[in-house]
């Protein structure tokens, strides 16, 4: 059995014994560990959410003050507790204003994306599909973050990488990289994470420019 084939059932066996649905929990946990992603009373908002392994921990890490509203087209697999708001519903067409109203007065402290196309084999391909789900879950974070907020996605590495961070550059304060030990080695998914987001500018009632937010 290759280190790679070891590692990946390592990760298995663990999620399996810790009673997670996917191994991909351990890729937010270590997120979370090196970047402070997730507080106890924030109020959360993952998309593409099932089966379940980042709503299981997340609503763990926020706690009972805190507030997961969890989004897929597929049913959860896990039970969820009195701070989860599961919703089946396509994450991607979900109206933005609707979104926003789930998010309370303050907005959402933290948007997670964990979302992934159906992969071709042609790796351009997955690259632009994967790309393509970033922007949009990047759009909604955009849409529905407090000041302040942070934002966690994945992407595919690829000729669109550099284009994602210019625009979470733009958004967030912070923005880092991190390939998570619990990826597949030969696999190419990256995670963008984005700390601290930015005030957007107010609208110029003269209709002139902008200026920055108080």
């Amino acid at each position: 059995m290759s280190g790679r084939r070891r590692t990946s059932d390592h990760y298995a066996r663990r999620a399996k014994r810790e009673k997670y649905p996917a191994r991909s929990i351990y890729k937010l946990e270590e997120i979370d560990r090196r970047t402070r992603l997730l507080r106890p009373g924030d109020v959360v908002l993952d998309l593409g959410a099932a089966p379940g392994s980042w709503t299981l921990y997340a609503a763990k890490k926020v706690g009972s003050h805190g507030r997961i509203v969890a989004i897929d087209r597929a049913p959860l697999k896990i039970g969820v507790g009195p701070n989860v708001v599961a919703i089946e519903a396509d994450a991607l067409a979900y109206d933005l204003e609707e979104l926003t109203g789930l998010g309370g007065t303050k907005g959402f402290d933290v948007v997670i994306s964990d979302m992934a196309p159906r992969t071709s084999g042609q790796r351009f391909v997955d690259q632009s599909r994967s790309f393509a789900l970033f922007e949009r879950a990047l759009e909604m974070a955009d849409h529905v973050l407090r000041p302040g907020g942070r934002f966690a996605a994945k992407i595919f590495h690829g000729e669109d990488f550099e284009q994602a961070r210019a625009r979470m550059r733009g958004i967030f304060r912070t923005v880092r990289v991190i390939k998570p030990a619990s990826v597949r080695s030969e696999s190419y998914e990256i995670y963008l994470v984005g700390l601290d987001r930015k005030k957007k500018p107010a609208p110029d009632p003269t209709g002139v420019g902008t200026r920055d937010e108080i």
